[in-house]
């Protein structure tokens, strides 16, 4: 009776200050390590083939890690193992893929970008069509006017390619794989999680071996002995994974799939600022009113779920 007390007393303590910018400032780090990952493969283009650098990214992690993990590794179940593997396998290497290999067969980036960022769109339907999840009309509303916000920022850069057909579907069910991943983590008991460091070690691992049968059923898998290259895969393994895939299931841990999904509206705008501190690509006034608006639309999404008791 009396723990029953303190929670509820705790229920309605007003929240530390440390507790409440916590969150913010973990998804101000992923916003800027998430957008890093388009950046890096924009650089490593010059360099070598994209899944040549996002299979060796996998390798190079799935190396350092592997000292610091392999001991709690020994310790999870094969059933623990194996569920978590498929979530890796569906967050990074489905989505990375779907991605990539889109715009490898003529799919243009701006569209494809426009198709990655339709990913809390997709977290919100999956939810509410598959796990029964209600959502209020405030975050719907601003769940499409930070798309809104992410077409003005990509406008310049949008066209319809020459790629065939089914081509443009890549990156959209790319989206749709790391959708249900983040769905289906965020659903995972307790006692099936795993922590952070070992379940990015797996995550690499199984989607190294997906990347190396794409990338070797076209070339070879030997790295590129260059600069660029050894820059391209250093900058994705510190940046878009660690960082960006680390804060990503962190963020998920302390917020809900439809928050943190929302939360990337941001990327492509913070992308653009990447592009013109490091490639003199152009800021344009659709790319600032296009940042605005998302930002916009996730400040509705962030008020609406504040005002509700839980939400997916």
């Amino acid at each position: 009776m009396n723990s029953t007390n303190s929670l509820s007393v705790d229920a309605h303590a007003k929240p530390d200050w440390r507790q409440t910018t916590r969150l913010p400032l973990l998804e101000a780090g992923l916003i800027l390590t998430w957008s890093s990952g388009f950046v890096g493969a924009r650089f490593s283009i010059d360099y070598a083939p994209a899944l040549l650098v996002v299979f060796w990214r996998c390798v190079v992690i799935a190396l350092i890690l592997l000292p610091f993990v392999a001991k709690s590794l020994r310790r999870t179940s094969p059933a623990v193992l194996l569920v978590n593997a498929g979530i890796g396998l569906l967050a990074m290497a489905g989505y990375l893929a779907g991605v990539i290999q889109g715009i490898a067969l003529g799919v243009p980036a701006g569209l494809a970008a426009v198709f990655a960022n339709l990913l809390p769109m997709a977290v919100a339907v999956l939810a509410a069509v598959f796990l029964k999840h209600r959502l209020p009309w405030q975050i719907w509303l601003g769940l499409v006017i930070g798309l809104v916000g992410v077409v003005l920022v990509t406008l310049g850069a949008l066209a319809w390619g020459n790629a065939p057909l089914w081509a443009y579907g890549l990156p959209v069910l790319g989206t749709l794989s790391l959708a249900v991943a983040t769905l289906w983590q965020k659903q995972l008991p307790a006692e099936r999680s795993m922590d952070l460091l070992p379940n990015l070690w797996l995550q690499c691992c199984v989607s190294a071996v997906a990347f190396g049968v794409l990338e070797g059923w076209q070339g070879s898998l030997a790295p590129i002995y260059s600069a660029g290259f050894a820059m391209s895969v250093l900058w994705t393994v510190a940046l878009s994974t660690l960082g960006g895939y680390g804060l990503y299931w962190i963020c998920l841990q302390r917020s809900s799939p439809t928050r943190v999904a929302s939360v990337l509206y941001l990327c492509p705008p913070v992308t653009m600022i990447w592009a013109w501190v490091m490639f003199s690509e152009p800021l344009t006034v659709p790319m600032v009113l296009g940042m605005a608006v998302s930002g916009v639309g996730i400040w509705m999404v962030v008020r609406a779920e504040n005002r509700q008791p839980a939400l997916i």
